[in-house]
């Protein structure tokens, strides 16, 4: 089938120099693009669920490329959330099975990859200032390799514009196709021909990903991927493609071999993780099932995110109020208090079905901690339906929110609708609810003083290497004195201090009997 790349190029000067079943070259201002394949949002749109395939290469990286990066460094720089940062370990993982080592130093590298988010317009923004600052570098190491992956580039009008204004960049691959980035580096690197290679429909499922973790304490693992929800702001679906689950027991061998390792701490990962399992074929049972298996494993601490409230089932309540390594910290993202504005989001339920949810999870797991997402200055957001997002903030009483300012994303039905709250209004109750989180946080930790908390201890401070950092289970952050030998370890601490978004403390004996989760 001839792909139709008239509206991927809107400039004029582009001629085709070949074409085959294969990929288009084609040079524009002297430069020859080789495309593979381009994001297609209306491809997207009209995806329908076909077989996923769960693929077990015995070897990602095939044996001609495994030495071909022997002798050379790369840098991969990851923006936006956790599926960002566990996709960058895969990418490491790759790299590393191809012989290249890898380097914090910008001017060290010979490949440097940009894993990019999209969810908003500020994080597009950073990524295009970045490639602009790599450009003087490029010119001064012409053999430096810069890619763009992530969600960005899943985007039409960011891959038109890469090609159009950035033609220093070297590579482009999405998020469906990360196993073949060394096929696509060696195509950049031989051919000295950009490479873009963007899947719309979605990828298979590759177990046995090389992969590189960020620490060894920590771990990410994903249990499923895409999403099917298609709020209205949302550019989730169309940058992460449909929901496809991996299999229970592959999760289960991967978490087990994490205990293995001596890891305190496993977070499940998915765009919507309480869809997980329903588009498996037979009963493989979902999230509940799931956390139930790996509540029996001996690992200290199990976590999951994003969760979406129309997915939380009675069966996962049950489960979690088990406790255990099962963490007394839900993450329940609302975006707003008011159901009309809900419906207009395309979210499914209404402000009461939210409390009613919330109520029962408090109600099973007493003391959990509940944080959520929050978005100001949805299209025909009035002042009333504002004051319906802090009543709701004051009802449930959130230990801690992500708010956010809305900006359209091209391509979602939302950006269609007028924009018409203006910005100085948005700013303003911006301010008003983060004044009530804060308040409302603040008085939730002064419940933790001189109380003794479990800690995981992460590393050092941000902000004082000779301080140490860590969270509570409930996800709190703690900061306090202690010997670097702790890193890594869970220990107790009493807390002297409580401020609005994190405590201070002193270690104590892990003896001790009074502790608040």
């Amino acid at each position: 089938m001839t792909k139709d790349y008239s509206q991927y190029f809107d400039f004029s000067d582009a001629k085709i120099v070949s074409e085959d079943d294969e990929k288009k070259v084609i040079k524009i201002k002297g430069r020859e693009i080789a495309i593979y394949d381009q994001p297609n949002y209306r491809a997207g749109r009209k995806r329908k669920r076909e077989d996923v395939q769960v693929l077990r290469p015995e070897s990602v990286v095939p044996e001609p490329l495994q030495k071909f990066g022997v002798g050379k460094k790369f840098l991969i720089r990851t923006y936006g959330c956790q599926m960002n940062v566990h996709d960058s370990e895969n990418m490491s993982g790759l790299l590393h099975d191809m012989g290249f080592e890898e380097t914090t130093e910008t001017t060290e590298a010979d490949v440097i990859l940009l894993n990019t988010c999209a969810i908003r317009e500020n994080a597009e923004n950073k990524v295009f200032g970045e490639i602009g600052h790599l450009k003087p570098l490029k010119r001064e190491k012409p053999e430096l390799v810069i890619g763009v992956c992530g969600c960005m580039s899943q985007e039409e009008s960011v891959v038109n514009r890469i090609l159009q204004k950035h033609q220093h960049i070297d590579l482009i691959f999405g998020t469906h196709n990360i196993h073949r980035l060394p096929h696509l580096l060696q195509d950049a690197i031989f051919s000295k021909e950009m490479v873009v290679e963007v899947w719309s429909k979605e990828g298979d499922i590759i177990e046995n990903m090389p992969r590189v973790r960020q620490n060894k304490t920590q771990a990410w693992v994903n249990i499923m991927y895409g999403c099917d929800k298609f709020c209205t702001y949302c550019i989730v679906p169309y940058t992460r493609g449909k929901e496809r689950s991996r299999l229970p027991e592959d999760i289960i061998a991967e978490v087990r071999d994490l205990a293995r390792q001596g890891y305190k701490e496993v977070t499940l990962l998915g765009q919507n993780v309480n869809a997980y399992g329903k588009d498996l074929p037979g009963d493989h049972g979902g999230l509940g099932d799931l956390m139930d298996a790996i509540h029996k494993i001996d690992i200290p601490r199990v976590r999951f995110t994003t969760s979406h409230p129309r997915d939380f089932d009675d069966h996962l309540i049950d489960v979690l109020a088990q406790g255990g390594n099962l963490v007394e910290h839900i993450h329940l993202p609302v975006q707003h208090g008011n159901s009309d504005i809900l419906k207009l989001m395309g979210r499914k339920y209404t402000r009461e079905a939210y409390i009613t949810l919330a109520n029962k999870i408090k109600a099973a797991i007493p003391n959990a901690s509940f944080t959520t997402d929050l978005i100001v200055g949805f299209p025909n957001e009035t002042e009333e339906q504002f004051q319906d997002m802090l009543s709701l903030v004051e009802e449930i009483e959130f230990d801690a929110a992500y708010t956010y300012i809305y900006s359209p994303r091209e391509g979602t039905p939302a950006a269609r609708m007028e924009d018409n709250v203006p910005m100085d209004v948005k700013k303003e109750r911006l301010a008003r609810l983060n004044a009530l989180v804060n308040e409302i946080s603040g008085k939730h930790n002064l419940a933790y003083q001189d109380k003794v908390v479990e800690v995981l201890v992460e590393g050092e401070s941000k902000k004082n290497p000779d301080v140490l950092a860590g969270r509570t289970r409930t996800n709190r952050l703690v900061n306090f004195i202690g010997p670097k030998s702790v890193i890594g370890e869970i220990v107790y601490v009493r807390v002297t201090e409580a401020k609005t978004w994190s405590l201070d403390g002193e270690m104590v004996s892990v003896q001790v009997e009074e502790r608040a989760r």
